[in-house]
């Protein structure tokens, strides 16, 4: 069983409240959900819609095809309307305009009868959402009086948690000790920011919004170099402005990890929407060559996970470590029912101010720490840089999970992606004879990549953006070529939907 339901409006209408309370209920009676968000660049007004997806099983994506429609304005089913199935259920806004500010709590009491779903589930999260106000339970039973049930959902005993990418970073980050946080606000990575401040008394750390990504990235090298786990967020435009700072990284050596949430490009482009363009500069962004951690979670287990990784191996190596996220997977909802490893202990293992004197310089220097334009010196600290990767390397081989393959792990059809696409591909796949190999490091990769794709009489690559990018890295570390006629390429903004995946996979099978 897979449901799909689009609840769609105006920007300021509780769109995401209402989907919130939905799939709340919904993954506390034992189904795993998706939560999928659109909307434009606007407060207020507009067409905003989230599709909710719901499953027995977990699920990582949504459809086009919608089975259940709430609308909150009389915009959206005429906006909708080519991806309603002939059997959906349409929920009107007309039906309860008198309920007032409450009139999406009884859209969502409509639904959870339709769904067949007791009203006790849908009263539980109410009083929880809203407690001590009489005025949302009261619509809510209201709007599930009013319809008749279509469905008859049982309850299934499972205990699922469901979380929001953005959210994950900075639990991952928060699991970590992180001691400062520092950003400018940039869609899509201003919510973990806001994350990680809601709570920094508590957690012990400091969160402190900078007057743009140059002073951003140069003060979380300051906090680094005084001996704070420090940690960065942006987007795209954002982590240009930083590129400088980060060559500085480079050579002096100051632990620094950065989060990058991509949106598409170039300039402002779509800022609410979401894309895989950001990969290149996240490999090769600032002058010179030096080491650097590029690591891309595709769900919030992963990211939080990741997160602690490479906050790990900042501090651990003296490098830079690049989280590389997007729209997709920083503000979707998912749902799981696995549990968080145990966050690696990140300790501070060098010298700091206080305790001796200590130096960073943008400039190379000598064994007495000062600048120097000795060649012999010079090669030597350029091969030190080439070492200490290559340390980095070999420890992540050994210690982390740098990719994962589903699927028919016998199969002859290589699908590849990374980063939020996974979610759709994973779905996408399930019923068909192909494997998935996710990539989760990036930078390093993973030797075991070139022998799957050696022995694959298919690859297919799945990204979302326009060239690429991953499949052009892969051919220029193994040496293999993946044919534009077996890309699936998407770069409209929207990403993966698991039906179209599932159609476009089938076709580059045959």
């Amino acid at each position: 069983m897979r449901l799909n339901i689009l609840i769609g409006g105006k920007a300021g209408q509780g769109i995401n409240k209402v989907s919130e309370i939905i799939s709340n209920t919904l993954t506390r009676y034992g189904y795993f959900v998706f939560n999928y968000r659109d909307y434009p660049s606007l407060i207020r007004g507009g067409h905003n819609f989230n599709i909710l997806s719901a499953s027995e099983e977990k699920i990582e994506s949504h459809d086009n095809k919608i089975d259940f429609l709430i609308t909150l304005d009389e915009e959206t089913e005429k906006i909708h309307l080519k991806e309603l199935k002939k059997e959906c259920q349409i929920l009107s806004y007309k039906e309860f305009e008198n309920e007032g500010r409450n009139l999406n709590i009884a859209l969502a009491g409509a639904l959870i009868k339709t769904l067949g779903i007791p009203i006790e589930e849908l009263e539980n999260e109410i009083k929880r959402e809203f407690p001590d106000k009489p005025e949302p339970l009261s619509s809510a039973q209201k709007g599930y009086n009013s319809k008749k049930a279509v469905s008859n959902l049982k309850k299934i005993e499972k205990k699922i948690w469901i979380m929001d990418g953005s959210k994950a970073i900075a639990k991952g980050a928060i699991n970590s000790n992180l001691d400062v946080y520092i950003a400018y606000p940039m869609t899509p990575a201003t919510n973990t920011m806001h994350e990680i401040a809601k709570n920094q008394l508590k957690n012990k750390l400091m969160v402190l919004q900078a007057e743009n990504e140059i002073a951003v990235a140069n003060m979380a090298l300051g906090a680094s170099f005084t001996g704070a786990k420090t940690m960065v967020g942006t987007s795209g435009g954002g982590f240009d402005l930083m590129t400088e700072a980060i060559s500085f990284q480079g050579i002096s050596g100051i632990p620094l990890t950065i989060y990058l949430a991509s949106r598409p490009g170039p300039g402002t482009g779509v800022p609410t929407y979401s894309a895989q363009e950001d990969l290149d500069i996240a490999l090769r962004g600032g002058h010179g060559e030096f080491p650097r951690v590029v690591v891309a979670p595709s769900n919030p287990l992963e990211a939080i996970e990741k997160t602690n990784e490479a906050l790990y191996l900042a501090e651990e190596f003296k490098t830079i470590s690049i989280i590389l996220s997007d729209k997709h997977l920083a503000e979707s909802e998912f749902s799981t029912n696995e549990k968080i490893k145990k966050p690696s202990k990140i300790k501070i293992s060098r010298a700091l101010p206080g305790e001796k004197i200590i130096r960073a310089s943008s400039y190379e220097i000598n064994k007495e720490l000062t600048t120097t334009e000795s060649p012999e010196i010079v090669k030597q600290n350029a091969d030190a840089r080439t070492q200490k990767y290559e340390k980095i390397k070999k420890f992540i081989e050994k210690k982390f999970e740098m990719i994962k393959i589903y699927g028919n792990k016998k199969s002859d059809n290589l699908i590849i992606g990374w980063g939020s696409t996974s979610g759709a591909i994973k779905d996408a796949i399930k019923g068909l004879d192909c494997k998935f190999l996710q990539v989760l490091y990036i930078k390093p990769l993973s030797k075991q990549i070139k022998k799957e794709m050696s022995k694959a009489k298919n690859i297919i690559l799945v990204e979302q953006n326009v060239t690429g990018q991953l499949g052009r890295l892969l051919r220029e570390k193994t040496g293999i070529s993946v044919p534009r006629k077996k890309r699936i390429l998407k770069y409209d903004g929207k990403p993966f939907t698991r039906d179209e995946l599932n159609e476009e996979i089938r076709k580059k099978l045959k």
